[in-house]
């Protein structure tokens, strides 16, 4: 693992689904339609990541929620779920309304006390709207910035260097928090500090670049950072 640098941060950005919010929660909207909510949940987000990074490679853009909603339609037709599209779209609609993670609040409200926050998401500005509400976080936030204002997906660079121009940071300066290895690798190709939050204490993939600090919590970065 590289060793974290708290004097280079000047800006946080954090990612949002799977970081901000569980998406493991989407489980509920899937009850009482597949035999395995937990696995057509993970299914479903499986494949609306796969989805994001075949679009980058054929720069072939859609949306983020019309991918999920795409994966949401495998996910449910693979689980043996009969559903029409009316259905389909009220349990992607999930995505609008998925549980926050404890540390979320209290924990960009400290970093928020002496940094710049943002949140940093493939989520279409629709989405990040509404989970800026759910999340309670809008206060806290300078802003959010969205795949959508480059039609480019994480992990490729070009979101990370637009989130940085965005902010009005340079790079390197940028401690980038998400829950997502691929996100972390993206961060740090890209010239961020890399910031794992690892809430289940789960192994680190052993493909690519460590990242630079691994938290538990948002509160841990708190707590590195000094505030």
């Amino acid at each position: 693992m590289s060793p974290f640098d708290p004097d280079r941060v000047t800006t946080v950005t954090f990612d949002s689904y799977s970081t901000v919010v569980d998406v493991a929660s989407a489980e509920a909207a899937l009850e009482g339609y597949v035999d395995d909510p937990a696995a057509a949940a993970s299914l479903w987000r499986a494949h609306s990541l796969f989805y994001t990074m075949v679009a980058n490679q054929i720069d072939e853009y859609e949306p983020f929620y019309e991918l999920n909603r795409h994966a949401a339609t495998y996910a449910l037709e693979t689980y043996g779920a009969d559903v029409d599209a009316a259905t389909r779209d009220e349990i992607t609609a999930i995505y609008h309304d998925l549980q926050v993670f404890d540390d979320v609040r209290g924990g960009m409200e400290r970093l928020a006390e002496e940094y710049d926050v943002y949140v940093v998401s493939n989520g279409n500005p629709e989405m990040l709207e509404t989970m800026v509400e759910t999340a309670g976080i809008d206060d806290v936030l300078a802003d959010t910035v969205s795949a959508d204002e480059v039609e480019t997906f994480k992990p490729h660079p070009e979101i990370y260097r637009h989130a940085a121009a965005r902010t009005g940071t340079p790079i390197d300066e940028i401690a980038h928090v998400t829950a997502g290895w691929f996100d972390v690798h993206g961060a740090v190709h890209a010239g961020m500090q890399g910031v794992w939050v690892n809430r289940d204490g789960g192994p680190w993939t052993p493909y690519g670049p460590e990242p630079d600090l691994e938290i538990g919590s948002f509160h841990d970065l708190a707590d590195e950072l000094g505030v």
